[in-house]
């Protein structure tokens, strides 16, 4: 790939990844469409990894499908594009810094509602979050791969004209 082509996607991976972050930002802290404005008069947090995973499903007749979906693949699909814009944005392209990288972002997120007492503060949200950034990089990884087969076989073609 040529360097000119190389460095758009850079930037504009890092446009991508800012508006991201923006979003993510509100959404996770201040949307209403999860009850996140104001502070909440009884707070609820959870440090026991998969019990609020185990409650949703439990009662997922209880909740509603729509509840336990957004809980439970909601907080995984969040994060996918975290996974797939952060390495498309930096220099960071390995997994063990994706993943780190979105359970960091993750724990500060959770770590902020636990403080402000908006949202709440739950370790299953920092392992599903987690595994979205995980997903976004497994995608990331594999449309790199797609589009080097492609430049490949562009640059074979022009090779035997």
């Amino acid at each position: 790939m040529d360097s000119k082509r190389s460095k758009r996607i850079r930037v504009f991976g890092k446009i991508l990844f800012i508006l991201y972050i923006m979003f993510i930002i509100y959404f996770l802290l201040f949307s209403d469409w999860y009850g996140r404005t104001g502070e909440m008069q009884e707070y609820h947090y959870n440090f026991v990894l998969f019990k609020e995973i185990k409650r949703f499903w439990q009662y997922r007749n209880q909740v509603g499908l729509f509840a336990m979906f957004t809980n439970l693949f909601g907080n995984v699909i969040i994060f996918v594009p975290f996974g797939i814009f952060m390495p498309m944005a930096s220099r960071y392209r390995s997994f063990f810094s994706t993943v780190f990288y979105s359970f960091g972002l993750s724990l500060c997120v959770e770590t902020f509602q636990l403080l402000t007492r908006v949202g709440s503060f739950d370790v299953d949200d920092l392992l599903l979050n987690t595994i979205g950034g995980l997903l976004g990089y497994i995608l990331f990884v594999a449309g790199a791969a797609v589009r080097r087969r492609h430049d490949n076989k562009k640059k074979k073609k022009n090779r035997r004209r």
